[in-house]
């Protein structure tokens, strides 16, 4: 059964290459929406059978590969198509065509009516089958053709409207936004690409199992591991959008709501946490390398959490929702909660995804205006988004027992024992504190309150049953998922194996677990439950806040701005992230590209070469030319003249 693990992939790509080639000629909307959508579910029935059939076996037995076929063979160098079903990768199968298939199907209601209807279907086949070649891949080039092809569809799907016009820092065009997050990923993949060079160098192979168990084995000199966990890091950064590398998401929120839900929410941005606790042995060989992780982690949540709160764009707020909750996965990573990290991917994908869907059903409702500061009291007009998008805030915000609560209080409670006893814990407090802030924020500014919007304009409307479908299957989804990752210090609720998913991953952490002294068992520690109550009062505080100032119309938000107007404008224009990356290396690269790149070394250099070679080649043929005089005279000359040399040469020689 497990070598039928090529279905996974191969149904999307089929999909593809039926809405890409044939979908103009299919004319019927629904028929190209259930093609594409049918081919992602049965991925995911797929992916589900294999799940079930992994859990039949032993748990030190639950690892297989399945080889297609050879695909590189030079001299020692082999590299195959082969996918690898463990319990790492089935996870994120599941999440990738379980999320996938949800927004194909709310798609279908979104993009109604479209011009380019088949092709935005095609795009995202095309990316839920790079995305699962990513994923299952047995080897890092494998994964790194997906890694490319996630970023090749992000580009196709972020600037889909590439006629409409996109208001943002140096962006003015979707295009623009697609070329702005296709360009920071390649300074990411740059790292992965080299970290793959060094890998080979030093393991002599790029399968994964090979590679990590020889590191373990016996592990190579310092220096060469934390580069090399330091280069797969950085592709990270890129791809999971953290610091530095982080400013291309918010941006690409110019493509389709649904893109926005499944790349860059519940999928691709997870691709980097998945690089890394895939090869989560290489990284605890290299401790300089996991502080940089945390550190960068922590910074980001922060960083991405401040500027939530002050943003007025719906899908802005849940962009820069997603880098925080993003740093907190990979601050996660960074004191080796590797289990904690993959358990926040799977719930953040079932809550964002619910909201980024949410908010695509509020701006379908609402004429396409994504403005919170112009809508308010929609909730009577939207009853099934209102109540959806309440339950996925609340799950974000970590109460208890959703979803978020559980994974969030996990990480919280492993950067408290493995990162410092303090620091870390309360850098991710605070940043937990504003995301319960600004998610009940936004809530109430679109769903609470007075009714802001122009109803002469504006007629708010629910959204059609495709669309609300898939918002109660991850609302529902945001309410129980949490049960699969239950803390052990809440082992009342289930006493044999109370954490499910800790279990389930156990065996692929082992090795990077061994090498950082972490015992099998999770020991409690009466403190875990003092933090728990605490990350809820915090959790608490800030939605009681946020309801004090925007639960009803109240002018204290716009006192507090103008009282903070320096701060205030500083988290509004994002701390001037993109204006000092704009000064400091776009036009840094336009001004050596003008003055130096193409004044001196191109059009002196280079054109200066071939040009002279020219006038060369050119002044050589006038002279040569003179000497073709047609004179017969002339000719008999050179001739004898020819014989004198020839001959005085032979009599001196």
């Amino acid at each position: 059964m497990l070598d039928l693990a090529y279905l996974i992939p191969l149904f999307p790509l089929i999909g593809f290459l039926i809405t890409g080639f044939f979908g103009k000629k299919l004319k019927s909307e629904a028929l190209i929406g259930g093609i594409a959508s049918a081919a992602v579910g049965l991925s995911f029935a797929v992916a589900a059978t294999l799940f079930f059939t992994l859990t039949g076996l032993p748990a030190d037995a639950r690892s297989h590969t399945t080889y297609i076929f050879s695909w590189l063979a030079a001299g020692n160098f082999n590299v195959d198509v082969a996918y690898q079903v463990d319990q790492l990768s089935i996870v994120y199968a599941l999440i990738v065509t379980g999320i996938g298939t949800l927004i194909h199907i709310y798609s279908m209601g979104y993009m109604h009516g479209d011009k380019s209807y088949p092709r935005f279907f095609a795009y995202l086949n095309l990316f839920i089958f790079m995305m699962l070649n990513l994923v299952l891949a047995n080897n890092f080039l494998l994964t790194f053709l997906g890694w490319e092809g996630v970023g090749l569809c992000s580009y196709l799907l972020i600037g889909f409207w590439y006629d409409r016009k996109f208001e943002g820092v140096n962006i003015r065009f979707t295009g623009d936004a697609a070329n702005k997050a296709f360009i920071a990923n390649r300074i990411g993949d740059f790292g992965v690409l080299i970290a793959m060079f060094l890998i080979y160098k030093t393991f002599g192979t790029l399968e994964y199992n090979a590679v990590n168990t020889a590191a373990a084995v016996a592990p190579p000199d310092a220096g060469i591991m934390t580069a090399i966990a330091l280069l797969l890091f950085l592709g990270s950064t890129g791809k999971s959008a953290q610091l530095p590398l982080a400013v291309w998401l918010p941006d690409a929120m110019a493509g389709p709501t649904p893109v926005s839900a499944l790349i860059h929410a519940a999928t691709m941005v997870t691709a980097g946490i998945f690089l890394v606790a895939r090869n989560a042995t290489l990284f605890a060989l290299a401790p300089d390398a996991m502080t940089v992780v945390a550190v960068v982690g922590v910074t980001t949540a922060l960083v991405a959490a401040t500027i939530g709160i002050v943003q007025n764009d719906i899908k802005k707020v849940l962009a820069y929702s997603t880098v925080s909750q993003l740093g907190f996965m990979f601050a996660a990573l960074g004191v080796g909660a590797f289990t904690a990290a993959v358990f926040h991917v799977m719930t953040h994908a079932f809550f964002k995804a619910l909201l980024f869907l949410g908010s695509g059903s509020v701006i379908h409702g609402m004429h396409e205006e994504q403005d919170i500061q112009k809508m308010g009291g929609l909730k009577k007009y939207m009853p099934v988004t209102h109540r959806t998008f309440l339950i996925g805030t609340i799950a974000i915000s970590g109460i208890p027992p959703l979803a978020g609560f559980f994974s969030k209080d996990e990480i919280l409670w492993m950067t408290f024992e493995h990162g410092g006893h303090g620091p870390m814990w309360i850098i991710l407090a605070i940043a937990a504190f504003c995301t319960a802030f600004y998610m009940f924020r936004l809530y109430y500014l679109t769903f609470g309150g007075k009714e802001r919007f122009d109803h002469h304009r504006l007629h708010p409307h629910e959204s059609p049953v495709t669309m609300t479908l898939p918002l109660n299957v991850l609302a529902f989804l945001s309410v129980v998922g949490g049960f699969l990752g239950v803390p052990y210090a809440l082992g009342f609720f289930a006493s044999d194996h109370p954490n499910l998913l800790e279990n389930w991953l156990g065996p692929i952490f082992s090795q990077a677990n061994g090498i950082l002294g972490r015992g099998e068992h999770h020991s409690i520690h009466a403190i875990e439950y003092v933090l728990m109550a605490a990350s809820i009062a915090i959790a608490t505080a800030g939605i009681l806040l946020a309801s004090k100032l925007y639960k009803e119309e109240s002018e204290k938000p716009a006192e507090l701005a103008r009282k903070f107007k320096g701060a205030y404008n500083l988290l509004l224009h994002k701390y001037r992230i993109d204006e000092i990356y704009q000064a400091l290396v776009v036009s840094f690269i336009y001004q050596f590209s003008e003055r130096f790149l193409w004044k001196v070394f191109d059009v002196k250099i280079v054109d200066g070469l071939i040009n002279g070679a020219a006038k060369t080649t050119q002044s050589a043929g006038e002279s040569l030319r003179r000497i073709q005089s047609g004179v017969t005279q002339n000719y008999a000359l050179l001739m004898i003249a020819g014989i004198v040399v020839i001959l005085t040469w032979l009599a001196v020689g």
